[in-house]
């Protein structure tokens, strides 16, 4: 059993809320850096050789911005946590792809960012159990 102190951390009203925003608030300054450098988000999709780069753009904006407002009202969190979770694993196997590097740094940061993207997923994941265990 946690200690008195932590229960009442995780019991205030203010603390799902929060959580829900620490889990999103990548995504949202995401799709606000590429909103405001139109020409950067698409250049970045060019980059990985997504074709065409502007439709992925707009997408990935669609969904760094829909995912995070879904969780954030408390309105399908499930989908939005389905969302980012896809997302987040879809570009993690893009981005991400260590297996494909000589071994070196260069491998070693890929494989932790990799990981570290896995673990998001999971936490989406929770965040959707979460969700549908929380009583309105």
């Amino acid at each position: 059993m946690p200690p008195p102190a932590i229960i009442a951390l995780l019991d205030w009203p203010p603390a799902w809320f929060l959580a829900r925003l620490l889990m999103v608030s990548a995504y949202l300054v995401g799709a606000v850096t590429k909103l405001a450098d139109w020409p950067a988000a698409v250049a970045e999709q060019a980059h990985f050789g997504l074709v065409p780069a502007a439709s992925w753009a707009a997408l990935t904006i669609g969904v760094e911005l829909l995912g995070p407002l879904l969780i954030l009202s408390g309105r399908l969190v499930w989908l939005g946590a389905g969302m980012l979770g896809a997302f987040t694993f879809l570009a993690a196997l893009l981005a991400n792809n260590f297996w494909m590097l000589p071994a070196g740094p260069a491998r070693f940061m890929a494989t932790n960012a990799f990981f570290e993207h896995l673990g998001l997923v999971g936490g989406f994941i929770l965040l959707a159990m979460a969700a549908r265990h929380r009583s309105p």
